[in-house]
């Protein structure tokens, strides 16, 4: 059944092969991010030349459901009207100043509006440099040096983020990079997700010279995994009690559940939320939010240094307010929440007859291919799922025109492009392939 798959793909996604080839000997392995590659799933990626609403459509004409959504940003889907015609519009009046802008203003309170918790907020350019930043942030705030984050959870690439991290690192199989010096990761710990008890042992022994925690509050980088009742407000209690910053990684999770943050949803105030993604509507934007008293010690008013020559880029953010704004007003959350009910609901059946499982949040969700009888919990957990059958899972998704992200270790999403036609067309291949697989 593999070689068969492998067969049909080539021959439907010919010119994306041959793109492929071209781009291998111009590009370190033809991408330009790795999870790309489809060294997770095997076969040549296929080469997107075009989103329209819940669909996109490759260099050979093929049609997909798409459950990717650029990995998290296209919330409205592809191409939305107004969103282009936001990015239209601003484009005519030049697509970088490296100064001073109107809508960086529009942004910042357009935030601190839908997060009032966010009193100030700086815009960057990706969710890695909002990471890095925040954690720069907090040690310049602390005096401390030392940070915590979980394992499988991902904040972007940047050296000291590299241990036990999620999302690409977890999918080739590395718990860190060639190129990381040891001290740039020393002061790094790194914990199981959903174990206060872990956190709690580890801040006995250095509490006093953690700066910062960060969490993503619903883990999207392992797959997605939910996190536990109590979990949260526990990590809260003891970053409050040791005088550690709470830093909420919502560079998937934010305006993804609701209007919001997932500080909100579950009433939980971190000290620093790290965005990107939906905020910038499909254009690169990343930022850092939090209270005056932090914030004001970002430079030019204080002395933790960030800069950035496209940040607060005016084309990224005309995007990023239109989709907000969108969010806001038009409130898609209860239809999104509602086709991710019935999928799940679809799932969950089938896991009394294939060893599969289903997390799903919102419009977040994941299959993973265990066994197990719980849903994962934590980084181990996922680590014990068969991929290899999540491999043979996704080409024939690809051959019935459905696109999923390439990795068991990541998240996918329904968006609210999507509708009940197209779900339902999902979960009959869904049985569809889990038949093959398992016959």
């Amino acid at each position: 059944m593999s070689l068969a798959c492998f067969v049909v793909l080539r021959c439907s996604i010919r010119k994306s092969i041959n793109l492929f080839s071209r781009a291998k000997a111009l590009i370190p392995g033809g991408v330009n991010s790795p999870v790309r590659a489809f060294g997770a799933v095997g076969g040549s990626p296929p080469f997107i030349v075009r989103g329209k609403g819940a669909f996109i459509f490759d260099a050979d004409g093929k049609k997909y459901i798409d459950f990717c959504g650029s990995w998290g940003p296209l919330i409205l889907g592809h191409a939305r009207r107004e969103v282009v015609a936001a990015v239209s519009s601003a484009a005519k009046d030049g697509l970088s100043f490296g100064a001073c802008s109107p809508r960086e203003i529009e942004m910042a309170a357009l935030i601190r509006y839908l997060v009032p918790d966010i009193e100030m907020s700086r815009m960057l350019s990706s969710g890695t440099e909002a990471a890095m930043t925040a954690l720069r942030l907090a040690r310049g705030f602390t005096g401390r040096d030392k940070i915590v984050k979980f394992d499988g959870c991902y904040h972007g690439h940047s050296d000291s983020m590299l241990v036990s991290a999620g999302s690409g690192l977890a999918t080739a199989g590395i718990s860190s990079s060639a190129g990381v010096t040891r001290g740039a990761v020393a002061d790094s710990f790194s914990v199981p997700y959903n174990s206060l008890y872990a956190v709690e042992n580890l801040f006995k022994k250095q509490g006093k010279k953690i700066a910062a925690l960060i969490v993503e509050p619903v883990a999207g980088n392992m797959g997605l995994v939910n996190p536990e009742t109590g979990f949260l407000c526990g990590l809260r209690e003891i970053c409050s009690r040791y005088g550690t910053l709470l830093i909420f990684d919502e560079v998937i999770s934010g305006f993804r559940l609701h209007p919001g943050t997932c500080g909100q949803l579950f009433g939980i105030s971190p000290d620093i939320y790290v965005l990107g993604k939906i905020i910038g509507g499909g254009m690169p934007l990343g930022a850092i939010g939090g209270s005056r008293e932090i914030m004001e010690n970002l430079s030019p008013s204080g002395k933790v240094y960030q800069a950035g020559t496209l940040s607060g880029n005016p084309i990224s953010l005309a995007a990023g307010i239109a989709t907000l704004k969108i969010l806001r007003d038009e409130n898609p959350y209860p239809k999104i929440a509602k086709l991710a009910s019935s999928l799940r609901s679809y799932v969950s059946e089938l896991e009394r007859k294939y060893p599969i499982k289903i997390a799903c949040m919102g419009g977040m969700f994941t299959i993973f291919f265990t066994g197990e009888k719980r849903i994962p919990r934590n980084f181990s957990d996922v680590k014990k799922c068969d991929v290899a059958n999540f491999a043979k899972f996704h080409r024939l998704m690809l051959i019935d025109g459905i696109y999923l992200p390439p990795s068991q270790f990541e998240v996918a999403f329904i968006s609210a492009a999507h509708n009940e036609k197209q779900i339902t067309f999902f979960q009959k291949k869904i049985l569809s392939a889990l038949k093959k697989i398992f016959k």
